[in-house]
């Protein structure tokens, strides 16, 4: 994800921001005003954004000021003039009680704001590391647009302020929020960063005046939808702007290809990947670790091969073990030029492709435009979209916000760095959740009855799919596997190899499953869904797939007498060849396939039992309603005080080819 989301306490917390993060990560000095270390470490002041500025008497744009700070921030969530509102009180004869009452935005926190981080891709950052000042511009401005459009859509869609007994009552901030927005120009690496802190204050003001707070939950759970809006916006603007089109790579093997812009080498990008590497270095060697541990028995302690779940939480030790100290930081100017003497010298990438790059990526994007046109149909990105999210998500069920963030993703695939028209995104999934996904909520609580946390499912079966045969697997060297009995050591490391070199057994991630059964899944509903699904936008998918990388081509269909060859690349359905093919290999493809296949008929059961009694109660709810029609309806609650519905898209239009 390229949007982070970190939570703000007052206390220690703040105090840590106010002595790094609002200085550009640099250490800021004792007894310096924010202003002058901005100025020191070359960073641009902060900046306040959001629609609920109007009611604290701040302007979008307006500097940030160290006081302001620390009475929203580090105050447990007063006003940001509260001083000066306290002064007038007591000038005016209030106690010092009420004076303080008065500079509050209602309760005090301790949680009194969250940071989201947005950093751009890494080829849109090293094109505003190595361009000219104009491309410097373009992509800055681009940047900041597209963070305005996330706080707008989290304004409007996401943030809710909970109230009343057990946060009863969940409403939307009529009048927006408020936040701080920081930029920051480079990685503890010392590597160009561009990215922007937005410290976000959790109050808000309901619609009767009075302040509350924003429910935190809903903010976590939609950074992954937040985070594809913002790389769609960002990506779509700069190509625009700067004639240049994006493409899918693969950055790690088993995970979904990242959309970059084409042109860029990718030596360039590991050239910005210091961290990455010393990360994965020393990822290798704690899941060696973890594999080889025994205990005082002998008894191997963990499972003999690394989760998912596992390699994440050792992916964040890693980062903390080889996380370096903070650089002091430079002006911009200084920056670039160091930036682009490096990487002429440790890159590997020519001199004259850097000075250049913007013309290299603006000859890729010719190509690429030339051959792939942006067509997008509804219809068909709701099955792939729904598909991928099925088997994404354990259980093959899922809530309104994976769509959406699939749906983005979907679109940032399909339209090489286009721009969409608005509201396409809640298009697809309005036809998916309609066409695609089956309701199994159980409505227990207010929140379960919200349309965002509303539970689904898949309406098909996976129950059909063909068996897939599995070829014998070879059985690996003694030396490049951890110990088959726990009570005996670790193998030693053959002489020449690093960690990294070590074959450690692993259960292949999500995606790499949702790879396999979402293809099968996609070309059974295509091949069944023709002429009411798809018309004719499956004839322009080898149109769409030509700028495709042999890599992410969907091979040929598989001859069952030479199932033990190779597959060949084709042109077809984009897919990770890569995970394909260590999927089958491996024993975990077939397994997680059956086991996807049975918790969806057991789904499926559960669903049909549910549907019945939905009916049954429909009916003698009906027939109940039908009895006492003569009773006035009850009473609702106040337009503020119901819960949100999003309003239901329009009429779509247009065609998709290939996911």
């Amino acid at each position: 994800m390229t949007v982070d989301i970190r939570v703000i306490r007052a206390g220690q917390m703040y105090r840590y921001y106010l002595r790094e993060t609002v200085v550009g990560d640099g250490r800021r000095p004792a007894r310096t005003s924010l202003r002058a270390a901005q100025e020191q470490a070359g960073v641009p002041v902060g900046r306040w954004m959001g629609r609920g500025l109007a009611a604290l008497g701040l302007a979008p744009g307006e500097e940030v000021t160290e006081a302001q700070l620390r009475n929203l921030f580090g105050e447990r969530g007063r006003h940001p003039y509260a001083d000066r509102i306290e002064a007038d009180r007591l000038a005016a004869g209030d106690s010092p009680k009420k004076a303080f009452k008065a500079g509050a935005l209602g309760r005090r926190v301790t949680v009194t704001g969250v940071d989201f981080v947005f950093r751009p891709q890494p080829t849109i950052y090293l094109l505003w590391a190595f361009g000219d000042e104009e491309t410097r511009l373009v992509i800055e401005a681009a940047h900041e647009r597209a963070i305005e459009r996330v706080l707008e859509w989290i304004e409007d869609e996401v943030a809710v302020i909970r109230y009343g007994k057990d946060g009863v009552y969940r409403v939307r901030p009529p009048g927006g929020l408020v936040a701080a927005r920081f930029r920051h120009y480079e990685a503890r690496s010392g590597r160009p960063l561009l990215h922007d802190h937005l410290l976000l204050s959790v109050k808000g003001q309901r619609l009767d005046g009075r302040w509350g707070s924003i429910h935190t939950t809903a903010l976590h759970e939609n950074t992954v939808a937040a985070s594809a809006l913002y790389n769609e916006l960002v990506a779509a603007e700069v190509c625009e702007e700067l004639g240049l089109a994006t493409e899918p790579r693969i950055v790690t093997p088993g995970r979904r290809p990242v959309m970059e812009i084409a042109g860029v080498p990718h030596e360039l990008i590991r050239w910005t990947a210091r961290r990455s590497d010393q990360i994965a270095a020393c990822l290798a060697e704690l899941e060696h670790e973890y594999v080889t541990a025994v205990d005082d028995d002998g008894e191997l302690k963990f499972l003999p091969v690394v989760s998912e779940r596992a390699r994440a939480k050792m992916n964040q030790i890693a980062a903390r073990k080889t996380r370096p100290p903070k650089r002091k930081t430079q002006l911009l100017a200084q920056l670039r030029a160091w930036w682009k003497v490096s990487a002429i010298l440790t890159s590997k990438v020519a001199a004259d492709v850097i000075t250049s790059l913007l013309e290299h990526a603006r000859a890729a994007a010719a190509a690429i435009r030339a051959r792939v046109a942006a067509v997008v149909d509804v219809a068909l990105a709701a099955v792939d979209v729904t598909a991928t999210v099925f088997v994404m998500n354990e259980g093959g069920r899922f809530h309104r916000r994976h769509l959406l963030a699939e749906a983005r993703r979907h679109l940032a695939l399909v339209l090489r760095g286009r721009r969409r028209d608005p509201g396409l995104d809640d298009q697809i999934v309005a036809v998916a959740i309609s066409t695609q996904c089956l309701d199994i909520t159980e409505p227990k609580t207010v929140r379960g009855r919200e349309a965002a946390y509303r539970l689904y499912t898949a309406r098909w079966s996976l129950s059909d799919l063909p068996a897939r045969r599995q070829p014998p697997t070879p059985a690996p060297g003694p030396d490049r596997q951890p110990p088959a009995d726990p009570g005996e050591p670790p193998a030693h490391r053959p002489p020449g190899q690093d960690a990294g070199e070590w074959e450690i057994p692993r259960v292949p991630l999500q995606y790499e499953r949702a790879v396999l059964a979402g293809a099968v899944v996609r070309e059974q509903l295509r091949a069944t869904t023709a002429t009411a699904v798809r018309g004719r936008a499956y004839d322009v998918v080898a149109h769409q797939q030509a700028a495709m990388p042999e890599q992410l081509l969907a091979p040929e269909p598989a001859d069952l007498e030479h199932d033990d060859q190779e597959p060949k690349a084709g042109r077809g359905e984009a897919i990770d060849m890569t995970a394909l093919r260590a999927l089958r290999k491996s024993r975990t493809d077939v397994e997680a396939l059956d086991l996807t296949a049975d918790r969806l008929r057991h789904l499926q059961e559960v669903a049909t039992k549910m549907a019945d009694d939905s009916r049954v109660r429909s009916d003698r709810h009906t027939a109940q309603a039908d009895a006492s029609a003569v009773h006035p309806p009850r009473p609702v609650r106040p337009e503020g005080q119901q819960a949100h519905h999003p309003q239901e898209p329009g009429a779509h239009r247009g065609r998709e080819a290939g996911h």
